[in-house]
């Protein structure tokens, strides 16, 4: 606990059942997972590059044998409507009893958004959490029929890995639409390390990247509960040590340690630790949402790198104390040193550590043209999962002018 921090005693913890298989030749159990759940028909749902460019679907195929249904692998970045869709209707016509998503991010999250689609009645429209514009709280529908089993296979660590939350990119819509059902929880997770070792170098160092920030992010907290607490330090040393080792292509043992690293995070939430929401984090969080939603080229690591730097330069003051538990963490603050400089000392050692990976810590570096700003930042005004008191609103030239700073 950093001294400036208290803890919260008064809590509530929640575990939710889930076997994880870390290691090499994991695969192997899934026959027994199927089995555990009386599953048939397992239907395998990947990207392109998974099935096209690596062995794993073979590799599932065979263990599987007869209980291998079907495959739909063309689920694409950031998961898009038109694919999940696709992919729903194809798992129906296989008759399936048990999803696997074989994948990172957008696959998992993909799969979560199948599993509802299958199982309940209406449109997506219905189905889908409810933003009202009048700056309420969100409303998730109850969607209380029984899901089928999910099961994911990671080809790289993602925080969409064991939660209930899914986001999907509609054509025409300029924010993503989300879905929440804890049922679609996976009853297994499995970070077999050849698995993990068929994404490339470059994916690796985004996911990295990204992990990274958010476990920065979240040392910005001045309370928290015992178990929030030690989470949080163990998950930020974790991902510090394993992101300079991610880029040796035969070493799955960093990989491993963010999969650990990002299955922390969700449990901190899960054992009764608050979001820790600093204006640095919410606005970095809308700004690179709406940024890689709109130009699918970009990573969320890269965007998050890019975005940072400049936003807690502009913002930070905003936040002191979370920003001197930031600042500690990188190992640039003490007690007793100046608060009002806690700010800009993280944030030049951020930029640092992102170039020293060779991250982009400039818009400019992304090549996004300025013109972009205006949907940007339109697009930030409407996330509510950063905003949810709609404050974003009554700032917005403000945050048009730290946006305008980060190229």
């Amino acid at each position: 606990m950093t001294p400036t921090s208290s803890y919260i005693h008064d809590f509530r913890a929640v575990t939710y059942p889930a076997r994880i298989y870390s290691g090499k030749d994991v695969l192997g159990n899934l026959p027994a997972e199927l089995k555990r759940h009386r599953a048939r028909r397992a239907f395998v749902i990947c990207g392109r590059s998974v099935s096209r460019k690596t062995d794993l679907i073979s590799r599932i195929r065979a263990l599987l044998g007869d209980a291998f249904a079907g495959l739909y692998d063309e689920m694409g970045k950031d998961t898009p409507m038109s694919d999940v869709l696709a992919a729903r209707d194809a798992a129906r016509a296989a008759n399936a009893d048990l999803l696997i998503a074989v994948g990172a991010g957008s696959v998992v999250q993909g799969v979560r958004i199948v599993a509802i689609l299958l199982a309940e009645k209406g449109e997506v429209g219905e189905l889908c959490t409810q933003y009202p514009e009048d700056g309420h709280a969100a409303i998730s529908p109850r969607l209380n029929a029984p899901k089928l089993p999910i099961i994911n296979v990671l080809t790289a660590a993602t925080s969409a890995q064991n939660r209930g939350g899914s986001p999907m990119k509609a054509e025409g819509v300029d924010h993503r639409i989300e879905f929440f059902d804890p049922k679609t929880r996976p009853v297994a997770l499995f970070w077999d390390a050849d698995a993990l070792l068929t994404a490339p170098a470059s994916m690796m160092q985004s996911t990295g990247a990204a992990i990274f920030w958010r476990a920065l992010m979240n040392m910005g907290y001045t309370r928290a509960t015992p178990l929030a607490d030690m989470n949080r330090r163990q998950v930020f040393e974790l991902v510090s040590n394993a992101l300079p080792r991610l880029q040796d292509p035969t070493d799955a043992a960093p990989r491993i340690e963010l999969c650990v690293a990002t299955f922390l995070s969700n449990r901190e939430v899960d054992d009764g630790g608050g979001r820790v929401r600093h204006w640095v984090g919410r606005v970095v969080y809308a700004f690179a949402a709406a940024l890689f939603n709109k130009h699918e080229e970009v990573g969320q690591g890269e965007a998050n790198a890019a975005l940072t730097p400049a936003v807690m330069r502009h913002l930070g003051s905003r936040d002191p104390e979370a920003m001197c538990g930031m600042a500690r963490a990188l190992g640039v603050w003490r007690d007793g040193d100046p608060v009002a400089d806690a700010p800009l000392r993280a944030a030049d050692e951020l930029e640092k550590r992102f170039l020293a990976l060779g991250m982009p810590v400039r818009l400019s570096q992304l090549n996004i043209p300025r013109s972009s700003a205006d949907d940007i930042l339109a697009n930030s005004l409407k996330n509510f999962n950063s905003d949810p008191k709609r404050e974003f609103i009554r700032e917005r030239d403000l945050l048009r002018h730290v946006l305008d700073a980060t190229w």
